[in-house]
């Protein structure tokens, strides 16, 4: 492999006998030398090994013949050169002649030499490239590369195309913030006169911006100004803040952040005097210095509204502008102003309003008056509508979220409105937006919807982990976009340590090209409930197999009404082996309170229930999966009573409110509550509504708590003796039971602020927040509480699985057989119950509070949140977890 000297410059043809030390030379491979023939030419023939007459000057030329060509013609070379049979042969005639060969960039090396008038022209040709092979490259792939450099296979090798595709790749990898990067052409000989060229690439490190300095700046510090800007200078937390490589464009933008930071601010006469980045010797790190000029601080003077739209009073529009005399100027404000009264000329029809701010500065008193001029525009209409792009989406689809048609006066406000409606069917692409496009007429204006066509299918198989509920396997499959017409269609299952599900759904979005909504699913749940000490073990189990239609009736543009039914069919069984027993020997196993709780024997049956269901929806939010922006409400009512077991009434509630704040943080408070009363006596000592119907509030609802781990609650507690044999009530959780119970009303509120981040976090996918939770579930009737008496507490003799009585053998064997082989009576096999006490806790309305940290990554492996919380307050009986977490799931 051959090094190619790409930096080489080419000696000055005044040197005398320089085609001597030319041609005597080995060239590099691919470097082109000229060997300039003067006036003493023999010294060039003695050079190249070959004997000829010297050659004099003045000499008419008899022939001009042509050696050493292998792809090009004798005559092709001669059609290159002014040198011409009859011609004089001069020392300028030939210089020329080599430079016109030079400049085809055809060859190697070339000489001319004169022999009484015979001329003879000797090449070596540039041997043609075989292929291009990039070394080194792992930031920057070959298809990144190879498109942008001159140079391919089959092309003619020449040294000053390699010296520019250098630079290049120099320049392509300056781009991605290396500077330090550097390439190396080599060439590799081949037969037939062709060669291999290689570009050894050494990217080195990426150049990040190691210090920013200001000068100049004396009313706002360092850190203040550099927060403003883009590019960030590297440290310790610089992974989070991102952009801490050096870019120029960067740079200039970084000195537009400046002046506008310093315009919302009133300096009007700010300006960045210079910014010069300097790169370290090592060229690993750049040091920017900027030196700016703040200047005087203005305020703002008289401002007013002037209008040439007849629709408008100037003087009115003046009493409702937020700035007034005396504040600080702030460009933004302006900025804002011109916005709304754009938006507001719009909602009346004028598409094409021209909102002008005119500034008079008052440098006696650093004031600054503004006259917002609004300038005379026709009032314009809806021309047509015209959707296009949609290859599979049909156009009634895209045309039924329209809140315009053809013939109506423009209104800005719909047309926003229209925008987000079809962004929120999410079939096209991102950031999709109507566009007003102007015809002839003045008064004509053109909606266009140009959409494309997004994906709308959804595969999803995930395997995750959480806190909750351990190892979780699910899988769906949906199409959001049915045949074109909107409709939603899909399945889904999920497989978990303690609970299993599949589910069946359909949505049609208008039914019957009318603005209704109709729906319909069908599932079946498994869910088994666990002593929330032992997980390992399951108290009781609930199969839940049911189906619901629902209608959506929209009210107004944010409101709708929802109309339900459901028919559930619940199967609530319990390890009998585990908790039946016979305790009055009457040859019949029931559920024995004494080894489960009553209150869990009550539970159990089959009962079917029937539900009517009414919800109001008020959405107002700028994006239905992370609003920035808006409101929204819910309202819930459902009856349960229409036939079926089961009979209650139940009222559910939710509302929340999110703001943009101090920048890009996003503020929100929810609230949400619930009641359930049932509508059946189910006898004394029984609340009137079953424990699977009520609520229950923990995590994930609640953080800070363990699931289920806020109010009522029933605890067993195991009964021990103390070194003088009295009783000993154990109060350690952890060695009695823990059995949630719900309760009939809750109630729930958040405070949360999600704290943006800079681009490298971001493209992580990490959003952390703060959150403050308080709730409270509550209004349960006591349950009737069980005790095993001290100190024996209770036996009974153990039967098998048909319900015969068990008796122990001399060798501890169980048998059914009462007497031996001797027909001596065995003693019954008896089983313990240890003593314990039953208590009733957490039944209260006292609000729970924690406070916490979270963070949401949406990980390669699936979306990932881990909250860390600390409970300011709790009632007796409550769980606290200061952890929790969820990977791998899908919503």
């Amino acid at each position: 492999m051959t090094a190619i000297e790409t930096g080489a410059s080419r000696p000055s043809r005044n040197i005398r006998n320089y085609a001597l030390a030319l041609l005597a030379c080995t060239t590099l491979a691919g470097v082109p030398q000229a060997a300039f023939a003067q006036d003493t030419t023999e010294s060039a023939a003695a050079a190249a090994g070959q004997t000829s007459a010297p050659a004099s000057q003045g000499d008419t030329i008899q022939t001009i013949s042509v050696r050493g060509v292998q792809r090009l013609e004798p005559q092709t070379i001669l059609s290159y050169i002014r040198l011409r049979p009859g011609d004089t042969y001069t020392a300028a005639a030939a210089d020329q002649a080599l430079k016109d060969l030079s400049a085809t960039e055809l060859f190697e090396s070339y000489t001319i030499r004169n022999e009484n008038g015979n001329v003879l022209i000797e090449v070596t040709e540039n041997p043609v490239i075989n292929r291009i092979i990039l070394e080194g490259n792992k930031r920057l792939k070959d298809d990144k590369i190879l498109p942008e450099i001159k140079l391919a296979p089959r092309q003619i090798f020449t040294r000053s195309k390699v010296r520019a595709d250098v630079a290049r790749i120099i320049e392509l990898y300056k781009r991605q913030g290396r500077f330090a990067a550097t390439v190396e052409p080599k060439t590799v000989q081949l037969s037939q006169n062709r060669v291999d060229l290689v570009f050894e690439v050494t990217e080195g490190p990426k150049s990040r911006v190691r210090q920013i300095n200001i000068i100049g700046n004396e009313n706002f510090s360092d850190g203040e100004l550099k927060g403003e800007m883009v590019t960030h200078e590297t440290g310790l937390f610089s992974f989070l803040s991102g952009n801490t490589s050096y870019d120029p464009d960067r740079l200039a933008f970084d000195q537009q952040k400046l002046r506008e930071f310093y315009l919302t601010q009133g300096y009007v006469d700010f300006r960045v005097v210079s910014a010069v980045a300097e790169l370290t010797p090592d060229k690993r790190d750049f040091i920017i210095t900027y030196v700016v000029e703040e200047g005087p601080r203005y305020k703002f003077g008289d401002v007013e509204v002037t209008s040439q739209i007849r629709d408008f009073d100037g003087e009115a529009l003046t009493r409702g502008l937020t700035i007034e005399e005396g504040d600080w100027y702030d460009a933004q404000r302006i900025e804002d102003t011109v916005e709304e009264l754009t938006e507001l000329a719009g909602r009346f029809g004028y598409a094409f309003a021209d909102v002008r701010p005119e500034f008079r500065r008052n440098a006696d008193d650093l004031t600054m008056d503004i006259t917002m001029a609004i300038n005379e525009a026709p009032r314009v209409y809806i021309e047509r509508v015209d959707v296009n792009g949609n290859t599979l989406t049909q156009d009634k689809v895209i045309r039924r979220e329209f809140r315009a048609s053809e013939g109506d006066a423009f209104n800005t406000l719909a047309v926003e409105r229209t925008t987000a409606r079809i962004n929120s069917l999410g079939f096209f692409q991102e950031g999709f937006e109507v566009e007003q496009v102007e015809t002839t007429d003045p008064d004509r204006i053109v909606l266009e919807a140009n959409v494309e066509e997004q994906p709308t299918g959804e595969l999803q198989l995930s395997a995750g982990f959480s806190s909750l509920e351990s190892f979780l396997f699910s899988g769906s499959i949906r199409q959001r976009n049915f045949r074109g017409r909107g409709q939603t269609v899909g399945a889904s299952a999920q497989i978990s340590r303690y609970s299993n599900s599949v589910n069946l759904s359909f949505t049609e979005p208008y039914v019957f090209d009318r603005n209704l909504s109709l729906g319909a699913d069908l599932y079946r749940r498994d869910v088994n409930s666990f002593n929330l000490n032992d997980r390992d073990q399951t108290r009781y189990k609930k199969v839940t197999t049911g189906g619901s239609v629902r209608l959506g009736l929209p009210l107004t543009e944010y409101s709708s009404v929802l109309f339900s039914y459901t028919l559930n069919y619940d199967q609530v069984t319990i390890d009998e082996n585990q908790f039946f027993n016979d305790f009055d020997n009457d040859g019949i196993q029931e559920c024995e309170p004494l080894l489960v709780s009553r209150f869990i024997c009550d539970t159990l049956g089959n009962r079917m229930s029937s539900i009517l269901g009414l919800n109001y929806v008020y959405n107002s939010t700028n994006s239905y999966y992370r609003p920035s922006r808006g409101d929204r409400y819910s309202l819930g009512l459902d009856f349960a009573g229409l036939g079926g077991d089961v009979k209650y009434l139940r009222i559910r509630g939710q509302t929340a409110k999110y703001w943009p704040v101090l920048g890009d943080f996003i503020f929100s408070l929810s609230a949400e509550g619930g009641y359930i009363h049932g509508l059946s006596d189910r006898g004394a000592g029984l609340d009137d509504v079953v424990l699977t119907d009520r609520f229950f509030l923990g995590e994930p609802q609640m953080r800070g708590f363990d699931i289920r781990g806020v109010g009522p609650r029933v605890l067993r507690q195991p009964i021990s003796t103390d070194t003088d044999g009295n009783a000993l009530v154990i109060t350690d959780r952890e060695r009695g039971g823990d059995d949630a119970i719900g309760g009939n009303a809750y109630y729930l509120g958040r405070a949360e602020l999600e704290i943006p981040l800079g681009a490298g976090a971001r493209e992580f996918g990490l959003r952390p927040s703060i959150f403050l939770d308080v709730g409270a579930l509550f209004n349960v009737s006591t349950p009737q509480l069980q005790n095993s008496p001290f100190p024996d507490g209770i036996s009974y003799q153990r039967r098998d699985s048909d319900g015969n009585l068990l008796y122990l053998t001399a060798d501890n064997v169980l048998t059914t057989d009462s007497t031996d082989s001797s027909g001596a009576p065995l003693d019954p096999a008896e089983l313990t119950i240890a003593p314990f006490q039953e208590v009733f806790v957490g039944n209260s309305s006292s609000p729970r509070i924690s406070l916490g940290i979270g963070v949401d990554w949406n990980s390669p492996f699936g979306p990932f949140r881990i909250d860390l919380a600390h409970v300011l307050r709790k009632v007796e009986g409550d769980d606290v977890k200061s952890i929790s977490f969820n990977v791998g799931t899908q919503f």
